[in-house]
């Protein structure tokens, strides 16, 4: 069984920066993808960006390539965020996800739709302020 907690999340001006981290813990190995989603007050939940734990390229929602990055931290088994150039409408609940994958190829089907996922964390909070 996999668990996730996410972690890093707070209030930062536009233009800052903020570094999420997905805790994976429990049965884990390559055959996994993770994703990070957020949802805002009154809005969908959309998918932000998705990585295959066994490598390959990541998947990015066009409005945040260029300003966030995902990235896998094998020592501390976290997915990261690193969030960039932080704008008024990046804030939302973040949520990190995951789901069984064995290659690029599954990882790159729906990589950012949250229906595919079946581990959701609990959420971490960002808030970004003029």
């Amino acid at each position: 069984q996999v668990q996730l907690m996410e972690s890093g999340g707070g209030s930062v001006q536009t233009g800052g920066s903020l570094r999420l981290s997905c805790g994976v813990s429990g049965d884990t190995d390559s055959n996994l993808c993770v994703g990070w989603f957020r949802q805002a007050p009154g809005k969908e939940r959309e998918g932000v960006a998705a990585i295959w734990m066994g490598g390959g390229s990541p998947n990015y929602r066009n409005s945040v390539k260029g300003r966030f990055t995902i990235s896998q931290d094998a020592a501390r088994k976290t997915i990261d965020l690193q969030m960039n150039s932080l704008q008024l409408e990046d804030t939302a609940m973040y949520y990190c996800a995951a789901r069984n994958c064995a290659s690029q190829f599954a990882a790159n089907i729906y990589p950012l739709e949250g229906r595919v996922y079946t581990i959701w964390g609990p959420g971490t909070q960002v808030t970004v302020s003029s």
